[in-house]
């Protein structure tokens, strides 16, 4: 199990021993998961060349056993940019969520209001509809009462000509009478014969005369009935022209969203070339921040040679006797006034520690050289496999690349101990042959030092890591400005999208409105079609029904006038007779 360790270290050696404890701070339960250790637990284990207070990953066995120990720097920055990296995208998905929930509660509004409109819309037709069928049964009753005041006129016209065939005749027997007058003036008198008929016949031409009366309170009647279905009709009028109004309001209303939506589809597009103009300022900063990763790569690779031939240096001095590398100075002069049983003794703890030490370094060398099986074997693999598995195994090649560097920059310093250690050991040595009295082997005093060498590497290898570590400072930070870069790219293209679709939905809105007003229009139209005729039917039946009324009057006023003349031929009749009878009629 993996966990999370502070080295501790108790007491130490004149020579760099000494042991060490680990002091667990946290477990690993998942890839993502850590659990603190509770309490103060402690595990041994042999100093590996670990400064105190570092932090490591230590590896334990149930037995509580070191498997395997690593620096946890490293890991702990991967962790930690992952996790960031995660808050970010849940807050880029969190910030979706709720712009999405914005869009949809909008949507939702809109659509509850328009059908709020359509049912009103739904009551005006079915409203309009009622009217209609009340408009055209007040239409048929108008017809039916235009076809009575039709009927009344024939009837009344039938009565003049009735009337004016009566005066006809009256006119002939006027005149009879005035030739027969003058008759009787020359002869001095009517017989009664002549008087008897002309008294019937003005008692038929009395009698023809035509009632008025009826036709009048037909006529006076017909009058109210056409006042009421102005009335209807002057409501109906009213209501036209509010649903008029209320469609010339709606139309300007949609012109006035009409603009607001031209405003704000100018303003998106201002939006959308700032968004194009800070993606190519986005791809200008990833053109950079390409060429540098390259000029740290080839740094690294640099890097990686300066390591590789300070491991060739390390291995040459290993195979060799006639080749040491620097390492501690010993003190000669106190190994020689030294007792020797104690320099025996401190020859056997030096090769017990070299021993120890030898053995954990090859445990160490196995492992990187498990761990380079590993990568071998993965970048096998990814030539072979699909595109979808090989982003698994890419991101595994990655982790192994990364246990593989960091266990090898450990290897650096313990190799570096193991080589000290040695030559510290072989000075021993050789102090304690001589005075034990044996020879010095032949060529054994002869030892090329690669110790400046080996420095000259190491202080290029320092200024190769710290002009690294400096260029991956400032990767980090155009990193990190690009991030944030693509993160305010992101949102504002999202805040964009939004925007287009918001704009969008309100054009089909906008547009359904218009379809809608221009049904509207459409039925109002309709409505005055349907009106109209129907005023104009009504104002045709008032002008004859006043045409009629005028011609009553006026034949009300001939039959007075033709009364009152036969009221005067009477008495002219009744002067001119002698007849009693006559004048009594």
């Amino acid at each position: 199990m993996l966990y999370l360790a502070e080295v501790q270290k108790k007491g130490g050696g004149v020579f760099g021993g000494g042991k060490a404890e680990l002091k667990l701070l946290a477990c690993q339960r998942s890839e993502q998961s850590w659990t603190a250790v509770t309490g103060d637990e402690v595990i041994p284990f042999d100093d590996a060349n670990y400064v105190p207070g570092a932090l490591v990953l230590v590896d334990l066995t149930n037995s509580r056993q070191v498997q395997r120990i690593q620096e946890a720097g490293r890991p702990l920055v991967s962790i930690l940019q992952n996790f960031s990296r995660l808050q970010e995208k849940f807050k880029t998905q969190e910030e979706e969520i709720e712009q999405w929930k914005q869009s949809l509660t909008y949507q939702s509004q809109e659509l509850n209001r328009r059908e709020m409109e359509m049912e009103s819309r739904r009551e005006q037709l079915q409203q309009m509809e009622e009217d209609f069928e009340q408009l055209e049964r007040q239409r048929q009753e108008i017809e039916m009462q235009q076809e009575e005041a039709n009927r009344q006129r024939d009837e009344f016209e039938r009565k003049r000509q009735e009337l004016e065939g009566a005066w006809d005749h009256l006119r002939g027997e006027m005149q009879k009478l005035e030739d027969r007058q003058a008759e009787f003036q020359q002869a001095s008198g009517l017989d009664d014969e002549q008087s008897r008929t002309i008294q019937e016949l003005l008692n038929r031409l009395a009698g023809s005369m035509p009632p008025t009366n009826s036709i009048r309170e037909q006529l006076d009647w017909s009058f109210e009935v056409l006042t009421q279905q102005q009335n209807v009709l002057n409501q109906h009028w009213q209501t036209l022209e509010q649903q008029r109004s209320q469609a010339q309001q709606q139309q300007d209303e949609l012109e006035r969203q009409a603009d607001e939506i031209h405003n704000r589809w100018r303003e998106w597009h201002q939006a959308q070339e700032s968004l194009e103009q800070a993606r190519a300022e986005l791809k200008a900063q990833q053109s950079a921040l390409n060429t540098k990763q390259e000029y740290a790569r080839m740094l690294g690779v640099q890097l990686q040679n300066n390591e590789d031939l300070h491991q060739q240096i390390y291995r040459l001095a290993e195979t060799s006797d006639k080749v040491r590398i620097g390492g501690q100075q010993v003190d000669l002069e106190a190994l020689e006034k030294m007792p020797i049983d104690e320099l025996q003794r401190v020859v056997q703890d030096l090769e017990r520690d070299l021993e120890k030490l030898s053995q954990f370094v090859e445990i160490q060398e196995e492992e990187l050289a498990s761990k380079q099986e590993e990568i071998d074997e993965l970048q096998a693999k990814i030539q072979t496999v699909s595109d979808f598995d090989r982003l698994s195994l890419e991101n595994d090649l990655a982790d192994a690349q990364d246990g593989y560097q960091m266990l090898n920059e450990t290897l650096v310093g313990q190799r570096r101990n193991l080589q000290e250690r040695k030559g510290v050991l072989n000075q021993h040595q050789a102090v304690l042959r001589r005075r034990q009295g044996h020879g010095v082997e032949e060529g054994q005093e002869v030892e090329i030092d690669l110790g400046p060498i080996l420095g000259q590497v190491d202080a290029l290898r320092q200024q190769q890591a710290e002009e690294l570590q400096k260029l991956e400072s400032q990767l980090e930070q155009m990193q990190a400005a690009i991030q944030q870069a693509q993160g305010m790219v992101t949102t504002q293209a999202v805040d964009q999208e939004n925007r287009r679709n918001d704009l969008k939905l309100q054009e089909q809105t906008l547009q359904a409105r218009r379809v809608s007003a221009a049904e509207m229009m459409g039925k109002v139209n309709s409505y005055q079609e349907i009106l109209q005729p129907i005023q104009d039917g009504v104002d045709g039946l008032r002008q004859k029904l006043e045409a009629i009324g005028g011609t009553l009057t006026q034949a009300q006023e001939s039959g007075d006038y033709q009364l009152q003349a036969i009221a005067e031929m009477r008495q002219i009749i009744v002067s001119i007779t002698s007849t009693p009878e006559l004048a009594a009629s």
